[in-house]
Parts: structure tokens; sequence; C-alpha cells
């Protein structure tokens, strides 16, 4: 099975931004143009990108959606969330040349709904975006950009989504997010044992080709790679050969 290696921009105000363990008061802005900066990863050998939209991931609407779209029509495939919250939403994205739609808020909130589009849409054109925190023993699921904790966990919907077909699950550790603290590798090994028929994508904490070789290492199909990108620890080329 192939490996994908994915660089991410994330996106607020239409600017480049990262924020640090997905606080919004502990924003980074990046000069980098948002279409510059894909163009140059594109460029660089990169099949897929991540798009974030931070804003419409806390107000539920796709408030950067005319970039994302300016990107996806560029050549690149694009992966993309933040502010999905029905089918109009998921279709906008379709019909601004997403490829893949991340699901996060509503994939922990609406699980029936998007079972229902994994059906309608087929499992290669979505992501489940289970990103985690442990919280006494339990990866817990905080939603609305990880701003509010739900109750249901990452072992009680994981292994549901899999029994209704999903393909793809992006698992972000939040606590490791723009840390540089390196991928939880415990938890990509228990996703892979729990969850094998799906390909995780691993996010949060990379800061070295090692990072990336052993999330391989531990089960992970695919890695999202943020901040270390653009703070030049590595290039993509690197990111790819490795």
């Amino acid at each position: 099975m192939s490996f994908d290696v994915i660089p991410a921009i994330d996106l607020r105000a239409g600017q480049v931004v990262r924020l640090k363990q997905g606080d919004y008061a502990q924003q980074t802005t990046y000069a980098a143009d948002p279409r510059e900066l894909a163009s140059r990863y594109r460029q660089a050998g990169a099949r897929w990108l991540h798009l974030v939209d931070l804003d419409g991931a806390r107000s539920g609407s796709l408030d950067n959606l005319a970039v994302i779209e300016a990107i996806a029509s560029d050549g690149m495939q694009v992966q993309a969330g933040g502010g999905v919250r029905g089918e109009q939403d998921l279709q906008r994205l379709f019909d601004a040349g997403v490829k893949r739609v991340v699901l996060g808020s509503v994939a922990i909130r609406e699980p029936e709904q998007v079972a229902g589009w994994l059906a309608s849409h087929g499992s290669e054109r979505i992501t489940i975006a289970l990103d985690t925190r442990r919280i006494n023993d339990r990866w817990a699921l905080p939603s609305a950009g990880w701003t509010e904790l739900e109750s249901r966990t990452l072992d009680e919907l994981a292994p549901w989504y899999a029994a209704r077909g999903a393909r793809h699950l992006l698992c972000t550790d939040i606590d490791r997010d723009g840390m540089l603290a390196g991928f939880n590798l415990e938890l990509y090994r228990h996703l892979a044992e729990q969850v094998p028929q799906l390909a995780v994508q691993a996010s949060g904490g990379v800061r070295s080709l090692d990072d990336i070789r052993a999330a391989r290492t531990a089960g992970a199909h695919g890695v999202i790679l943020g901040k270390a990108l653009l703070e030049g620890r590595f290039t993509v080329q690197e990111a790819l050969a490795c």
C-alpha cells in the first residue's frame, strides 16, 4: 500500500498560519501566500495537499472557500476541511475541486449522516478526522476547532466508521500539534491494531525525517506535514525521498 507525504496549509483570514495545540490565541502567521506555497509544494513533487479552514472549523461556515478553490484549480489533489456541517457544504467543496473532504466535528456529532455520505459519495471522497486528546485514560474527541469536548471517544468511533466502509482516517494528537515533539507513535500503533482496514494519516508534532519513518513503521499510511516544512526543518523532496 502506498504511503503519502501530505504538506498542510492552515488558513485563517486567507493567510497561512499555524496554531499551537489548536489554540486560536497562540497563532503564528507566515508570510507565504497560500497559493504560492501550494505551488511550491506541488513543484517539489507532493501529490496531495491538506488544507484546513481554521475560521470555518470554529464558525461552521466555509470562510476560506475562495482560497481553497484557487489552490485546487492549480493542479494538485486537495483534501480540505473545516466548517463542513451539512450536505450543501460537502457539495460546495467538491464543486470547488476538492478531491477528498475532511469531516471533523460533523463526523463526531452526526455519524449517521456522515455514514450516509460515505455510502452516496464513496469512501475515496471523504476523510474522517478524529483528532484526539488523552484525558483520564480515554482518547477524547474535541470538536469545533478543538474548542468543545464531545462524549464519544476515538475507540468508539474509529471502528464504527471502519464497519461502515470508511477508508481514510486522519488522526491528530492535539497535545503534540505545532509542538515539534514527534508523532505519538503509541496512538498510531493502537489504530493500526484496532482498525487495520483504515488508511491512517498521522498528524501532529513531526519534527524530523526520522519521525516520518517511525510513523510508517507504526502502521500509518501517510503523514501530514505543517510547521516542520514552514520552518525549514526539512524539504518536501527530502520527506518524499525518505
